[in-house]
């Protein structure tokens, strides 16, 4: 009886292990990278950045020759912030609408002829249309302001994204074309991909965890998290890939190790973790059956019973 709880719970451990995968190997690459190039033509000025510095999202890492944007951007400020000829043409607006009213009311009485009030209104409406025009050159000239800014903008090159500089193209001198200046890659969280056989398919699901231990010595098995799971098998190798996010708040583990991951696929169910009382041919051999009670009607039960006495007699 005792071995058989034994295979019993042999049967329950084994079950449990199978609950979870086994380690399958893995890469972490960076979370994500960026060749920085420029969006115009120019010669680089400053590259304000090195290999291996970390930069934030937004941050200048290199400076193009600006002289002639700069130059714009002063004239277009100058036209922007001249106003005498608005405020010319406010106060030429404002005497000629007076003047008509006053023609208006002088020609009511018959102190002016009719050439009179016409000239007024005439001079009216030309001096509302150089108002308007003067209005319109204004905010032409807040529009040019604002292509200068962005033309100079241009010429400063910025990283798009929070991590580490990994390359260095270019230096002072050069000139920018199609080429990148640097290239600046996000290391935390970082990217795990793994190719998993398709046995794995149903099992592994998004948002799921699992442990990843990088391929380097002294290191510790880190949680990480699926965020992508293929929908499609890859014919060829039977497989799917699976990619998971690893936190790396401190920098501590470097891209481009390889590196185990192990999926936790869950425990096993509680009707396979308590053992079910046995059944059949194997329960029969376990539990003793009672002895059977003797009866005058079966005589074999007779004959095993009167050697006993007899011999107790004896």
């Amino acid at each position: 009886m005792r071995a058989a709880y034994v295979v019993i719970l042999t049967i329950i451990s084994m079950g449990s292990a199978n609950s979870r995968a086994e380690p399958l190997s893995c890469l972490i690459q960076p979370y994500q990278e960026a060749d920085i190039g420029s969006q115009v033509v120019g010669v680089i000025d400053h590259v304000l950045v090195e290999r291996g510095d970390y930069v934030k999202k937004g941050q200048p890492v290199a400076q193009l020759n600006s002289d002639v944007e700069r130059a714009a951007l002063a004239h277009a400020k100058l036209r922007a912030e001249a106003t005498a000829d608005l405020r010319a043409a406010a106060s030429n607006h404002e005497f000629a609408q007076k003047k008509k009213v006053r023609t208006d009311d002088l020609y009511q009485k018959n102190f002016v002829s009719q050439q009179a009030t016409d000239q007024a209104t005439t001079e009216a409406q030309v001096a509302e249309m150089k108002l308007r025009q003067a209005r319109e050159q204004a905010r032409m000239a807040q529009q040019e302001l604002a292509l200068a800014q962005a033309q100079l903008a241009q010429r400063t090159i910025r990283s798009p994204l929070n991590g580490v500089v990994v390359e260095k193209y270019l230096s002072e001198g050069e000139r920018v074309e199609e080429k990148a200046v640097v290239k600046v890659a996000t290391i935390d969280p970082l990217r795990v991909e793994v190719i998993v056989p398709s046995s794995y398919f149903s099992k592994i699901k998004q948002g799921m965890g699992a442990n990843v231990r990088p391929d380097m010595p002294a290191s510790e098995a880190q949680s990480a998290k699926v965020v992508v799971v293929d929908k499609v098998i890859d014919a060829a190798s039977n497989s799917f890939r699976v990619r998971l996010e690893l936190p790396n708040p401190n920098y501590q583990t470097p891209p481009g190790l390889r590196c185990k991951v192990d999926f936790d696929l869950g425990s096993p169910s509680a009707d396979n973790a308590q053992p079910k009382p046995t059944t059949g041919p194997l329960a029969d051999n376990l539990q003793p059956k009672p002895a059977p009670t003797p009866s005058i009607d079966n005589p074999r039960q007779k004959s095993t019973v009167r050697p006993s006495v007899a011999a107790a007699a004896k």
